[in-house]
């Protein structure tokens, strides 16, 4: 039983679903049972392993959904000496404590171009607790030798690589690529996902000319909120190295749920004082 729960976890992070793991982790005098017994909690409601039943799981359950949403974990408590027998099966006596932690996926960034700043980006995000996907047409420049820090390399042509991706709400999605066709090939995929991030390379003119061709596609004006261009904060970056650390700093902001909007409005304002 434990492989297979540990099993699902597995499945769920490479998913990027959220869950929260429920551990027995202390007890005293007669429990239901008697080692470090656990319980997933998946966030689309389903429940795999126990940790004895009644009211104390039950209760386990209602606190998991919350920890699910806040990320935060929680030690929970029970006296079973109090646990009424007509409302629960554990009739037992004795008291346990179980901790019950939310179990978040790994934020993924997927760097669409293996050039220099895709590099750059790629060495400064793997540092900050991303995951790293780099894609390419070009194995003489997506590759290990290249791109130490990173946990995917996805090389061949681009409309075959799409379908390679696994992308959500979990995915920071950055591009960068070599040529203004492929970055539009990237950005119509982009902007069909629900990644938490989309960041372009580029100025806004270019970006403008993009957003053009697709809006002939019959994408929304409103969809094209959703893209940070250019991408990092506006700190004056001039070299593919302080390019990657703008783009740090606002990945970190976005993750955090911070108002980029506002970040950017205060830096503008301190600018002007100089």
């Amino acid at each position: 039983m434990a492989k297979d729960l540990y099993q699902k976890i597995v499945q769920l992070r490479n998913n990027g679903s959220r869950a929260a793991l429920a551990t027995l982790i202390a007890r005293s005098g007669a429990t239901p049972r008697k080692d470090s017994a656990k319980m997933l909690i998946c966030e689309d409601g389903s429940q795999f392993g126990t940790i004895g039943g009644g009211a104390p799981e039950s209760e386990v359950y209602r606190e998991a959904v919350s920890i699910i949403e806040t990320g935060k974990p929680k030690l929970l408590s029970f006296d079973l000496n109090d646990v009424d027998p007509e409302e629960s099966a554990l009739v037992c006596g004795g008291s346990m404590e179980v901790y019950v932690e939310p179990l978040i996926p790994d934020p993924v960034l997927f760097v669409f171009g293996a050039g220099h700043v895709g590099k750059a980006v790629a060495d400064a995000v793997a540092s900050i607790g991303f995951r790293i996907a780099v894609i390419d047409d070009r194995p003489k420049y997506a590759n290990s030798e290249r791109f130490p820090f990173a946990d995917s390399l996805y090389v061949d042509h681009w409309e075959k690589i799409f379908t390679k991706l696994n992308v959500n709400t979990f995915s920071y999605l950055f591009i960068a690529t070599r040529d203004h066709r492929f970055d539009l090939l990237c950005l119509r995929f982009a902007l069909k996902s629900s990644a938490a991030y989309i960041g372009m390379l580029g100025s806004r003119k270019k970006s403008a000319s993009l957003f053009n061709q697709l809006e002939k596609e019959g994408f929304d004006t409103t969809d094209f909120e959703r893209v940070f261009v250019p991408a990092g904060l506006d700190v004056g970056s001039e070299t593919p190295e302080e390019i990657a650390a703008s783009i740090a700093a606002e990945l970190i902001a976005v993750r955090k749920k911070l108002d980029i909007q506002s970040l950017k409005s205060a830096w503008r304002a301190a600018k002007a004082l100089q």
